[in-house]
């Protein structure tokens, strides 16, 4: 399966079967989030929480028995490293037969950070629960799904440029160029509350990645929306590294004007 196909197959699951996880599976996955590292070069440790030990639980998840939460300490591009090392970590988790879903509000904050033994100078900005998916969705998953409109994504043309903000990038664009597949990736990214924040300029071989701000997504001193730009970045990385292609990472903002709420992120050079 290519990493594209593990993102089309990939789906936030928050109603699980009860029994748990597998130990040998459990193990495979942790040894994989001790190899993980990001282009930011941020350390984020990862913290594997059985529900029932430390009395964890979501108001919006059934018959999960275990959690892993991401620690790290906050310093410039935290959330973009945090982001995409958590994403590489959930990947996996799907790759091994398991359901997961970010939860960065929807939990007992106080609790998950005990659990996690957060010292002083570290956050912990999100958390998924690990398990295999109920053979039925729960009515609650359904309708929280329906009300996110979880299966919509924006149009390429809404997220993706050409050269600048004012040209439109197409799907035939993207393939002409060879970044449909990348792209596509991104496009089916997680995100909070699906707002799909990223957008991306294609200009010759880069790819600039920006945050549109929405009102709402700045807590404890880090932004989730740029959390999700670290999924993106992920995404879009996996998938050209799956076609063979050796795609690099800089901070180089572009001489290009923004819209009203738009932030440059990263370049990816390919």
């Amino acid at each position: 399966m290519s990493f594209l196909d593990s993102a089309r197959t990939r789906r936030s699951v928050r109603t699980f079967d009860g029994n748990g996880v597998d130990e040998k599976v459990l193990s495979e996955l942790k040894t994989f989030a001790e190899s993980i590292t990001n282009p930011y070069g941020i350390n984020i440790t990862f913290k594997f929480l059985d529900a029932k030990e430390h009395k964890l639980s979501s108001p919006v998840l059934s018959g999960e028995k275990c959690y892993v939460s991401g620690v790290t300490k906050m310093e410039p591009h935290v959330e973009e490293a945090y982001g995409y090392s958590f994403q590489k970590l959930l990947m996996k988790a799907h790759d091994l037969g398991l359901g997961t879903v970010w939860i960065g509000g929807t939990m007992p904050r106080e609790k998950f950070e005990e659990a996690s033994e957060l010292k002083d100078g570290e956050i912990m900005p999100c958390v998924s629960p690990l398990g295999v998916a109920a053979g039925k969705m729960g009515i609650k998953e359904g309708l929280m799904r329906t009300g996110l409109k979880a299966d919509k994504r924006f149009k390429f043309e809404d997220l993706f440029f050409a050269g600048d903000f004012s040209k439109s990038l197409s799907v035939s664009d993207a393939e002409k160029c060879g970044l449909k597949d990348a792209l596509t990736a991104v496009q089916l990214a997680p995100s909070a509350v699906n707002k799909q924040p990223w957008r991306v300029v294609i200009d010759g071989n880069k790819a600039h990645f920006y945050e549109r701000h929405d009102k709402g997504f700045t807590a404890a001193g880090y932004d989730l929306q740029k959390i999700d730009l670290g999924i993106a970045l992920y995404n879009f990385e996996a998938e050209l590294t799956s076609e063979g292609k050796t795609p690099e990472l800089s901070i180089e903002a572009p001489a290009i004007s923004v819209p009203e709420n738009v932030e440059y992120v990263a370049t990816y050079r390919f």
